[in-house]
């Protein structure tokens, strides 16, 4: 669609100077453009003055147009003088209030990978056991190695439980408040040893997944001359929610949610209260998509840095 001049429609049909179209009809005709495919991913976009030219628009509508595409995540660097870029991995996401909450790995994953797109990378994160985002953290590390564009600096800081709390979380259920006396016995009998194991299988998992993403971060060293920086801090508490702080820019929230089920456990099925970590639901908040969400981005880094900087600990990741 090529349109121009005084007269110029979104929709192809002449139009006077009063029906020009509004910013968000723009936007939205540049949003069909991007997820239909006819622009690429890493496709510069035209300029401001050719958009306002083909669209009939002023050219201020035009940049509200795509900081309007770059919120979803459509376009990078809508705001600065060259023209726009379509994101790598170009989704469509529904910001601000009305922002729906999606898995963690739906969500998590392509946000890693965009944070990755900026010279200086930040990401801070709270959370079990550091498996989200340690998966999430292969897309952009498989690009890189690929050859696509680095970053010059990566900086990682991840809080975890201590090796040296009780743990709220997995952990043994107790038997129902029906179950037969001998069968509540023989329950409490075994609580200990089934909550020891737990534990154990949660440590294990903590460190084999700081380990790996330690190691994968850290190679980035060698093979690229990257300057890259990872560290843990000990908790101690069990969080109940998680969070991950990307780029001073957004802030990726979700409750773990507690259900009981059973596991087997020595060839024992027994009933624990865990939270599938992956599978949780993921709130995004975006610096400058609104007052809500650029308070909840600043508050979350006040609160990582008063955990990190107060009563966290160094943390090792070993047994």
């Amino acid at each position: 669609m090529v349109v121009s001049g005084e007269h110029a429609a979104v929709n192809g049909r002449p139009r006077s100077q009063r029906e020009r179209p509004t910013y968000r009809e723009v936007a939205d005709a540049l949003r069909d453009r991007i997820t239909s495919g006819r622009l690429s991913p890493g496709q510069r976009m035209p300029t401001q003055a050719q958009l306002a030219g083909e669209f009939g628009v002023e050219r201020s509508a035009v940049r509200q147009a795509l900081r309007i595409l770059q919120t979803e995540h459509l376009l990078v660097n809508a705001s600065k003088g060259s023209p726009a870029t379509v994101a790598r991995h170009p989704r469509p996401a529904v910001l601000g209030p009305e922002a729906p909450p999606q898995p963690t790995m739906v969500a998590l994953a392509p946000r890693i990978a965009e944070a990755f797109e900026r010279a200086d990378v930040e990401i801070d994160a709270l959370c079990l056991t550091a498996v989200s985002l340690t998966l999430a953290m292969g897309e952009p590390l498989r690009l890189i190695h690929e050859g696509r564009p680095k970053p010059a600096r990566v900086r990682v800081r991840v809080l975890l439980p201590s090796r040296d709390i009780d743990l709220a979380f997995p952990a043994p259920a107790p038997p129902p408040a029906a179950a037969p006396v001998s069968r509540a016995a023989e329950a409490s009998r075994t609580e200990a040893a089934v909550g020891g194991r737990l534990r154990r299988d949660w440590l294990a998992q903590r460190n084999a997944q700081g380990q790996v993403l330690r190691h994968n971060l850290l190679a980035l060293r060698a093979t690229h001359k990257m300057d890259v920086t990872v560290e843990f801090r000990a908790l101690p508490f069990t969080p109940p929610v998680k969070l991950y702080l990307l780029n001073s820019n957004e802030a990726l929230f979700a409750y773990y949610t507690l259900s009981r089920r059973g596991e087997q456990i020595d060839h024992e099925r027994v009933d624990v209260y865990d939270a599938a970590g992956v599978q949780q639901m993921l709130f995004a908040f975006e610096q400058g998509a609104g007052l809500r969400d650029t308070t909840f981005v600043e508050q979350s880094h006040l609160w990582f840095n008063g955990l990190w900087n107060t009563i966290s600990q160094d943390l090792t990741l070993s047994t």
